[in-house]
């Protein structure tokens, strides 16, 4: 995946409303109309936000006379996921590291002070 293939998906993704018809269309096909329904907005403005997923090509349109079809196109949806989990993975091995760094201070802490405490016992002569 290109740079700007998975900056467009993302940019695509960071938008509830487009968020939203992705779910939609996750359960099947759907007329441009059908998906603009719910939606407190015009219709050119829910076309607009379809034009953004088009260009991300995060979502299909077949056209039959005057319908237009939507359906999800899950390889850009992949490819991000994709390298989101080299990065997820690269993350949790730092913070592993960075446990058992903590583990092996907080153990050396803890013997410090078990040191002190049997030093502080003794009586001096």
């Amino acid at each position: 995946m290109t740079p700007t293939h998975l900056d467009r998906t993302m940019m695509a993704l960071a938008d509830p409303t487009r968020r939203a018809i992705l779910t939609r269309l996750s359960r099947g096909e759907a007329r441009v109309t059908e998906l603009a329904r719910p939606f407190d907005m015009s219709l050119n403005a829910v076309s607009k936000h379809i034009l953004i997923l088009e260009r991300a090509q995060l979502v299909r349109r077949r056209v039959e006379g005057r319908d237009h079809f939507l359906s999800v196109n899950a390889g850009p949806l992949d490819e991000a996921a994709g390298w989101i989990d080299k990065y997820r993975e690269m993350w949790e091995q730092r913070l592993d590291r960075l446990d058992a760094y903590l583990k092996e201070l907080q153990a050396t802490d803890s013997e410090d002070k078990h040191r002190k405490r049997k030093g502080n016992g003794r009586r001096r002569k």
